[in-house]
């Protein structure tokens, strides 16, 4: 830097400003910089050894439970991560995502990070990134759960919600089906009764124990409710839940826990059956289905918020019933 400065003959400071604040330099002065920079092989102040003195990188870490792949193709974690983009515009911050799937190098991957703060898409109860996390001592949020020291947790009360919307689903109905997402990290899909509620992802649980809560409420009994199990959220694997599950099982009732099993489930049943969705996206209102609505771009907002440490805490997410 003290090379090019006496290249270009002005400040060390000046050169400095001219990459880093080049709005308090002239634009003559600038292109003086630039030019002696390119002449000597200069690229510009090393960021790593910035953030060193700076003691911030400027960045947002987001830890998907996912592979990276799902930030992209799944509509709602693309939503959340469009809310956690608007924070990293806002506030001139970039975005640096670090897939968590439960492998050996998924702590160090955190613990190497260099990131301001960290959002979290939900995660297992037992998830050793969440202690990794916390141990940063950086900010940090959750979406969904599970809560753990250090972490905010963001998100709508899910339980409430699913019971509301089974027990507008249930009226009438004898042989009702739930359609869930994965119950354990290793994904294993498929048809369970009544299954325990109990179960690592803290959304699904929660989601579970709503529905059973209709389901006893409706005065039915849980063990003779088929569970249709995916193991990924998307329309093909509602599709293939469905097909497996009706080879066993004539529910007159779906109730999905997401727009996209939901929209899967009707690929196979058609209009023979009721079926009711999550997130009330605009593929529920294409089919004309129920759903519950809440705002997962304002969750990405909320979380992170906290994570680049505008605030500390966030008010329960909203939720509420879309009936059709």
């Amino acid at each position: 830097m003290r090379e090019v400065a006496a290249e270009a003959g002005v400040a060390v400071m000046t050169v400095s400003y001219s990459y880093t604040r080049p709005e308090r330099v002239a634009v003559a002065t600038r292109e003086r910089v630039l030019s002696a920079a390119h002449r000597l092989g200069y690229r510009g102040p090393d960021p790593v050894a910035r953030s060193l003195r700076s003691g911030s990188t400027a960045n947002l870490g987001v830890v998907l439970g996912e592979h990276l792949t799902y930030a992209f193709e799944d509509p709602q974690a693309a939503r959340f991560l469009a809310g956690v983009s608007r924070v990293c515009v806002e506030n001139r911050m970039g975005l640096v995502l670090i897939p968590s799937t439960g492998g050996a190098t998924d702590v160090d991957r955190v613990r190497e990070a260099a990131v301001d703060g960290f959002v979290l898409w939900t995660t297992v109860d037992t998830d050793p990134v969440l202690d990794a996390v916390a141990a940063t001592g950086r900010p940090a949020a959750i979406q969904g759960g599970p809560a753990a020291t250090g972490i905010a947790v963001v998100a709508p009360d899910d339980r409430a919600a699913a019971a509301s919307i089974a027990e507008h689903m249930l009226e009438g109905s004898r042989s009702p089906l739930v359609l869930s997402h994965p119950v354990d990290r290793n994904r294993r899909a498929g048809l369970q009764w009544g299954p325990e509620v109990d179960v690592p992802y803290p959304i699904t649980r929660m989601r579970l124990e709503g529905y059973r809560d209709a389901v006893e409420a409706a005065g039915l009994a849980w063990s003779d409710v088929p569970v249709a199990v995916v193991a990924r959220n998307s329309r093909d694997d509602g599709r293939r839940a469905m097909q497996a599950a009706v080879t066993e099982v004539r529910p007159d009732v779906v109730v999905a826990m997401s727009d996209q099993l939901a929209a899967g489930a009707l690929d196979v049943l058609g209009d023979s059956v009721r079926v009711s969705g999550w997130d009330d996206s605009d593929l529920a209102a294409a089919l004309g289905i129920s759903s519950v609505r809440q705002s997962l771009f304002d969750q990405g907002v909320a979380c992170a918020r906290i994570a680049a440490g505008i605030t500390t805490t966030a008010d329960a997410a909203r939720w509420e019933l879309t009936l059709r």
